[in-house]
């Protein structure tokens, strides 16, 4: 009721009684651990089957057609490396592939405790972010294929 003595409109949803359960812990480690598990085996696969022994794995359009390495070029072979703990051969067959490596597993681990903790991750980079990590991407591409940026080139 209102101080008028009128009815006033009902209550919303969720203020009555206790807030929800949070859904069991299995439950809600599922989706990280679903996500992890092919990259797990990705991982596992290309540090078993070496990159460096043709024919193991399909060669990069770009490169074949053209020459130019990809921003993606080296990547296998940086994985190879990174799994089998020779980072600095990691680093350079691919830095950006390890950085995003390591951007990776940040992002999944704080996810994880997200979903041990029972709170919502919610994750979001504004479009000026998006532009600058394509704009650094060409422009590993692009420096990577010059003389002077050679150390970049796997």
């Amino acid at each position: 009721m209102t101080s008028s003595g009128t009815p006033g409109p009902p209550p919303g949803p969720g203020t009555f009684g206790p807030p929800p359960a949070p859904a069991p812990l299995a439950r809600r480690l599922a989706p990280p651990l679903a996500v992890l598990a092919p990259v797990v085996a990705a991982f596992a696969y290309v540090g078993a089957v070496d990159p460096h022994e043709p024919g193991h794995y399909p060669v990069c359009p770009l490169l074949s057609l053209t020459g130019l390495y990809c921003p993606g070029c080296g990547g296998l072979r940086s994985a190879h490396a990174f799994v089998t703990g020779d980072w600095a051969a990691a680093l350079g067959a691919n830095a950006v592939a390890v950085a995003g490596y390591l951007v990776f597993a940040v992002v999944w681990v704080i996810w994880l405790i997200h979903a041990v903790r029972a709170r919502p991750l919610r994750l979001s980079l504004a479009p000026a972010w998006w532009w600058s990590l394509g704009v650094a991407a060409l422009l590993f591409s692009v420096v990577r294929n010059l003389p002077f940026g050679s150390a970049l080139a796997p």
